[in-house]
């Protein structure tokens, strides 16, 4: 098939299939027709292999990680401890953000439940680690609260409720 029709097929844009070729992710076939610029021509096992660099980009492979360890498929083949370790290294990073958007929606119910309720009790925070940005989720400082868009502004008055801290 050509550029046109694997990019319908895979979901990509054509532009995303030809940056995939330069990066070497995607190698397709020269066809014979085209002249001096013969058409590429990509094949079912293409198609598996842009939905797996697709996959691999949702669990937070990079591109260049992605090219690295389809060069090892390639040469040699991957063994199963290498590809366990990889695994496992995503696993650890998937929990890791897992955890701190659970920490960050925790922090949401809590300031939900607070401004819902009347904004009795002190109002929760998110804190953040100073070496990462991640969320701890503690929800009593209010040194991280930010202000509204009024607030950000500088449309502040003294008529009306002051901005509410978000």
């Amino acid at each position: 098939m050509l550029i046109s029709e694997f990019a319908r097929q895979t979901g990509l844009t054509p532009d995303t299939v030809r940056f995939y070729i330069r990066r070497g992710l995607l190698d397709p076939e020269r066809g014979e027709k085209g002249g001096s610029a013969r058409y590429q021509l990509f094949t079912r096992q293409h198609v598996g292999t842009a939905r797996l660099i697709r996959l691999a980009q949702s669990l937070g492979f990079t591109l260049r990680e992605i090219a690295a360890i389809n060069a090892e498929f390639q040469s040699d083949g991957v063994s199963v401890e290498r590809l366990a370790r990889i695994l496992r290294d995503r696993l650890r990073d998937l929990d890791e953000k897992a955890a701190e958007i659970a920490k960050m929606t925790g922090y949401i119910r809590a300031k939900l439940g607070w401004l819902e309720g009347g904004r009795v009790g002190p109002e929760p925070a998110l804190e953040f680690h100073e070496s990462c940005g991640a969320a701890t989720g503690r929800a009593d400082d209010k040194s991280s609260s930010i202000q509204t868009i009024a607030g950000r502004r500088g449309r502040r008055s003294s008529a009306g409720p002051p901005p509410v801290a978000v």
